[in-house]
């Protein structure tokens, strides 16, 4: 009969367990909903000085920490790209627009074709140095325009 108690208990003790876990929340038809995403539109602008605006747009949920839209821009050989600034995001769950602007150190950027990155990403704190967590990216081929 041992044995038996021992089961008897052990199952209780699970039966416990599970009565005390928090509830999986339940499927909804928002489910396949993103809740966290970014866009780039697909044409940016570069100036005759090389500064290139890009744009988009993007949606979070709060955060710990501070989050960004950077995003990065590349023709021709794609190993080499050019950061183009970075937007302070608002973090609600609603759709917000994002625009950078920059001059890139790495790459002289003309109009046509162009690669561009746009990545959310969190700054969390963790300890003396914030680690960077990233939320949502998206890669796509624009089109720069002269302006």
């Amino acid at each position: 009969m041992p044995v038996r108690s021992a089961a008897l208990a052990t199952a209780a003790g699970a039966a416990l367990l599970l009565l005390a876990a928090p509830a999986a929340p339940a499927a909804t038809a928002d489910a396949g909903l993103v809740t966290e995403s970014v866009t780039v539109d697909s044409a940016g602008r570069v100036t005759a000085d090389g500064a290139v605006t890009l744009s988009g747009t993007y949606r979070c949920t709060a955060g710990s920490g501070p989050v960004f839209v950077s995003s990065t821009v590349s023709q021709g050989d794609s190993s080499v790209r050019g950061g183009i600034g970075g937007t302070r995001a608002t973090c609600d769950g609603l759709e917000h627009r994002w625009v950078n602007t920059g001059t890139p150190d790495a790459v002289v950027l003309e109009p046509g074709a162009a690669h561009v990155e746009a990545t959310l990403m969190e700054l969390r704190p963790a300890g003396i140095v914030p680690l960077p967590s990233f939320h949502a990216r998206h890669a796509q081929d624009v089109t720069l325009i002269a302006g």
